[in-house]
């Protein structure tokens, strides 16, 4: 082994292997070191579009070809089969009370479906991360990455121009000297404990458990469902990531198409109390029992490992980096997994440290770098935050939960728009957090829902307020028509929504059918084309 690179990436998941391909292609000798050994079981595996146009632009930045047809459910169904993924064509969330069956209602009012794609060829994934990981790290040791594995890391100790990595790997010592270190390793990871590095609260986020595992044998929810007037949905609403939403948390259903599906619940403290959630299957049965329709749901489901129980779900690092090291946004913080927002984070994060390990040419530049690279990490976790806390102090309130979600929802598909036309100054922050007339009233929204965690419920007065606002941040942004009332809940892809919103992008509608035409979407009828 060499033990003296350039760069030392602590966790061989997706983001770490992708950042050691990156580094490598920048000229970087780089060490890639993993606690396990691949395949391996990860939790975190729904993607975004925002997450898989970052995956593509990082590919095709950085001459990665292999993993941009990771990107889309059509172009990985052709290239990589034998990846295990699942098929997902939106977000759907379901509002349930406890000991009472769920039953559509004729105008929507408990539930959502927010469609991410026109269809399958272009869709999203959810990415079973035994083989995704496992692939990524094949491609990082083809590129010539060293690659060490089962190597249990005791401490890490910098000086002004090195870093040291020691441990064990097979029982023999393990050292790496690097002038740089990446730790990939999740929240209170490698770099977290090592360093003695403080947690910082969050402000606004209840307290939350998890509880998990995967399962065979799980039925689909809502096979071939209309509504009362026999409406099909934007998309089947079992291809999708499944939200299933009740008083005090959520439970989460994705399908794989080996025949495994992701679930589990995350839930307050309270609940979690209450189901005495640590004691794995038995919890689960409890929380099914009070949910009849998702008892149904895995009324066959049988679990293909034990349930993994998390006695906290959300951290924050009070640190991200420092002149030698960096802790990646899936390390530096966690939320929770409601809006899919972990894999944008991190992706992000990669660009960035991408960026600046490309466009740096000495440790002064790479510290002032860094230090923007802190901050820009911790204000989007915080950022995120707020709007997860929202949504979880109205889950018992689905008309303000499903309102409250759209300024996910607008804010992600204009980032996403804007990246895909060249314009990413518009979209400079993950939920536009920081854009000047946007950003402002997404707090603003989050803070009035967030109120009644010490006020009680909402007045009506208060409540229509809310609902108002919504409306109004949402507006200047939607491009994806998540304003019309009159869809109900259910949010299609099309083409004349993107069409009508060409200004609000600062590109005329010229410009937007050339970008559907590049993402294999006719941009003059609102139909499937061809997956060719």
């Amino acid at each position: 082994m060499n033990n003296a690179v350039d760069i030392a990436i602590v966790g061989s998941g997706f983001a770490g292997s992708l950042l050691a391909m990156i580094a490598r292609r920048l000229g970087r000798s780089v060490a890639l070191i993993e606690r396990g050994r691949h395949p391996r079981f990860v939790i975190g595996e729904s993607s975004t579009p925002l997450a898989n146009l970052l995956l593509e632009e990082l590919a095709q930045r950085y001459d990665l070809p292999q993993i941009a047809s990771l990107s889309k459910w059509g172009t990985w169904q052709r290239n990589h089969p034998d990846i295990a993924c699942g098929l997902k064509r939106g977000f759907t969330f379901f509002h349930h009370e406890f000991g009472r069956t769920f039953e559509p209602q004729q105008d929507r009012a408990n539930e959502l479906l927010v469609a991410a794609s026109p269809h399958d060829g272009i869709a999203d994934t959810h990415w079973y991360r035994s083989d995704f990981d496992h692939f990524f790290v094949k491609q990082a040791q083809a590129l010539s990455v060293e690659y060490f594995d089962e190597v249990a890391l005791r401490s890490a100790s910098f000086d002004a121009d090195t870093a040291v990595l020691d441990g064990e790997r097979n029982g023999k010592p393990f050292s790496i000297q690097a002038q740089f270190v990446v730790d990939a390793t999740g929240p209170r990871g490698f770099l977290h404990r090592a360093l003695g590095l403080a947690e910082a609260p969050f402000k606004h986020l209840p307290a939350t458990q998890g509880l998990y595992s995967h399962f065979r044998d799980v039925r689909l929810f809502r096979e071939g469902s209309t509504d009362a007037e026999s409406e099909a949905p934007p998309y089947p609403p079992d291809d999708a990531a499944i939200h299933h939403v009740f008083d005090g948390g959520w439970i989460w259903v994705l399908r794989f198409n080996n025949g495994i599906t992701s679930a589990g619940a995350a839930v307050t403290d309270k609940l979690a109390n209450e189901l005495k959630l640590s004691e794995g299957a038995a919890a689960w049965e409890r929380l099914l029992s009070r949910l009849p329709a998702v008892r149904e749901q895995f009324s066959d489901a049988k679990p293909t490992m034990p349930f993994v129980h998390s006695a906290r779900l959300s951290f924050r690092s009070s640190v991200v980096a420092d002149p030698r090291w960096a802790l990646l946004p899936s390390a530096a913080g966690f939320i929770d997994p409601l809006l899919s927002t972990g894999f944008p984070l991190t992706l992000l994060g990669v660009d960035r440290l991408a960026r600046s390990l490309a466009e740096t040419g000495n440790a002064a530049e790479l510290g002032a770098r860094l230090e923007t690279y802190s901050r820009q990490t911790t204000d989007e976790l915080l950022a995120a935050e707020r709007l997860v806390a929202a949504l979880y102090a109205n889950m018992d309130d689905f008309p303000i939960f499903s309102a409250l979600s759209l300024l996910y929802f607008a804010a992600a598909s204009f980032s996403e728009t804007a990246r895909r036309l060249g314009k990413p100054d518009l979209a400079p922050s993950f939920l536009l957090h920081n854009q000047t007339s946007f950003g402002p009233k997404l707090k603003n929204c989050c803070e009035l829902a967030l109120s009644r965690q010490v006020n009680g419920n909402l007045s009506e007065g208060d409540r229509s307020e809310l609902l108002v606002s919504l409306m109004a941040a949402i507006e200047p942004i939607d491009v994806a028509g998540l304003s019309d009332g009159t869809r109900r809940n259910w949010h299609p892809v099309l083409a004349s929504d993107l069409l009508a919103a060409a200004a609000k992008l600062g590109v005329d509608r010229a410009a937007i059918c050339a970008l559907l035409e590049r993402c294999g979407f006719n941009c003059q009828a609102d139909s499937k084309p061809a997956l060719d």
